[in-house]
């Protein structure tokens, strides 16, 4: 069968992560919306041939068959059929229930691999490493929720695990990190330090020291040593996050970080204010506290030069071994041109 998933409803509102890949492709718990149906659509066999779907709705093993039935019905959907995703800071306010939910859909009926005796295991829910998955010498507590493992994914001596948490494909969490859920760590990202209730999406890195907590990173962005985000204001009043230049202020609850687009990068020591928001290929640096809003393409305080900005990704991308292609490019630069030249506000 096909599913097509449709994003003109919620597109706009998903910016950064949007600028850059449908909502489809928007990874909140273990999978991308896009891959969660593809699991669902081997589960169910009595799903129509053929069916358009909000791609802003999370399935799941329980809400998949009704969403399908209310699609093919015509009926439209409400609030208690799924999470509804129009915001991007409610990616990692319901990472939680996402985690869950993707655990159950990816491990229903298969057996972990065997857990090495060198961690020391408890709690409530299950832990579960992939084929390949490597861990020595950590403590994993899972009486919040299940910890997973992905394929060929390292996790390094002296890691601190509490769950929800998803370690995913060949990524490696260095010696030492501490890592709260409800969070997600990306195929082929590195990370180190603090991290907790975060989403990276994938070819990330936050490699080093330093606070990531109530965020989302998007794909191909590198924080560097010491960079640390503020998720609660000082007076721990309401945040705001602006998620156009001159667009309206969204109040999005006590707790909320860092929101980064794709292909961006902060200096060491970079600082990030509650409930910021950085766009798409920018190059933070030289600054104490970061703005609460960074436009796509800026280089610290002016414009990142176009031919630069796209050497600049293909170096980063080669030390993974992976390189733009022309629907990239072209992406980016229609991105480009549509962004103004003031930068920051």
């Amino acid at each position: 069968m096909n599913i097509h998933l449709t994003d003109q409803e919620s597109r706009a509102g998903l910016q950064p992560f949007t600028c850059t890949r449908s909502v489809a492709d928007i990874r909140i718990g273990i999978l991308t919306i896009r891959e969660k149906w593809q699991h669902l659509i081997q589960i169910y066999s009595d799903f129509p041939d053929s069916v358009s779907m909000p791609a802003h709705l999370i399935p799941n093993l329980d809400n998949a068959s009704a969403l399908v039935s209310l699609a093919s019905s015509g009926k439209g959907f409400h609030s208690s059929t799924a999470f509804s995703l129009l915001h991007p800071w409610q990616i990692f306010q319901y990472n939680d229930q996402a985690l869950k939910d993707d655990f159950l859909l990816l491990t229903k009926g298969r057996v972990s691999e065997s857990i090495s005796s060198t961690n020391r295991y408890s709690g409530n829910h299950k832990l579960f490493l992939e084929p390949g998955a490597t861990m020595e010498h950590c403590i994993i507590n899972t009486n919040e929720g299940p910890v997973y493992i992905g394929k060929n994914a390292t996790v390094m001596e002296g890691c601190l695990i509490r769950g929800p948490v998803a370690i995913g494909e060949n990524a490696t969490v260095k010696m030492g990190t501490k890592i709260y859920g409800a969070t997600t760590i990306g195929p082929h990202c590195v990370v180190g330090g603090e991290i907790k209730n975060a989403v990276l999406f994938g070819y990330s890195n936050k490699a080093h020291d330093g606070y990531l907590g109530d965020s989302v990173i998007g794909e191909w962005c590198n924080l560097g040593a010491g960079t640390s985000n503020s998720n609660v204001k000082n007076n721990a009043g309401m945040v705001s996050y602006r998620i156009e230049e001159d667009g309206e202020r969204f109040p999005a609850g006590t707790k909320c970080g860092l929101l980064m687009g794709d292909y961006s990068r902060a200096a060491i020591n970079s600082s990030f204010n509650t409930g910021s928001v950085v766009g798409v290929c920018c190059n933070i640096f030289g600054e104490v506290l970061t703005p609460a809003f960074t436009n796509h393409f800026t280089w610290g305080r002016s414009r990142y030069n176009f031919e630069n900005a796209i050497r600049d990704i293909n170096k980063w991308m080669a030390m993974k071994g992976k390189q733009l292609n022309e629907n990239d490019i072209h992406m980016l630069k229609q991105l480009f041109d549509q962004t103004n030249n003031s930068s920051n506000a």
